[in-house]
């Protein structure tokens, strides 16, 4: 993995999300980086550079946030960092396939989708991920009671969707957690 370009990944993502507060910021970016990197870590043949690029690039062209396509932002990056073509196809698949309203019961077709569709999930489970599911609906004008229904509608499903071993271990821990809230949460709203 050549240290500069991931460098430049993270000063571009910081730059990118500058100001953003809604749950898909640049510490959610390295959150799913580093996540991605530590599951890719337990899986035997994988490309370590697409994996790291595609996670740090994953929401740069984020229907929610940006109004570009075919991955317009994070193909530019690639492209102005002298990213061979054939990896920017390999990165922008991976990209392609984290999204979960796009693609919510479809398995990527590589491992490296595989590990950075399951990193991008896991920041959305547990502690993190409740944190970021009152971000986004405060900065949405969600009432509370919506951004409970969120629970039921995604992240309580995203514990079974899991590809890897090592998100499956993560997933079953912070689903937990989430779990325990929801339930604590519904219990407080009642009163």
């Amino acid at each position: 993995m050549n240290d500069t370009i991931r460098e430049r990944a993270v000063a571009y993502v910081k730059e990118l999300f500058d100001g953003n507060s809604g749950g898909h910021d640049a510490a959610h970016t390295l959150r799913v980086y580093r996540l991605a990197m530590r599951i890719a870590d337990t899986e035997p043949g994988y490309d370590r550079q697409t994996v790291a690029l595609a996670a740090l690039l994953h929401d740069a062209d984020d229907h929610k946030l940006f109004h570009t396509e075919n991955n317009e932002n994070a193909r530019r990056f690639l492209a102005d960092n002298q990213v061979p073509a054939v990896q920017i196809e390999a990165i922008c698949e991976a990209i392609n396939s984290v999204s979960f309203s796009k693609n919510r019961d479809k398995r990527p077709a590589t491992l490296e989708g595989r590990i950075v569709q399951d990193a991008d999930r896991l920041d959305a489970l547990g502690a993190v991920g409740i944190a970021r599911t009152f971000a986004y609906g405060g900065e949405h004008g969600r009432p509370l009671e919506e951004s409970v229904q969120h629970f039921y509608d995604k992240l309580l499903l995203l514990k079974d969707g899991m590809h890897t071993a090592e998100a499956k271990r993560i997933a079953q821990e912070r689903h937990t957690f989430l779990a325990d809230f929801l339930h604590r949460i519904e219990k407080e709203m009642e009163t």
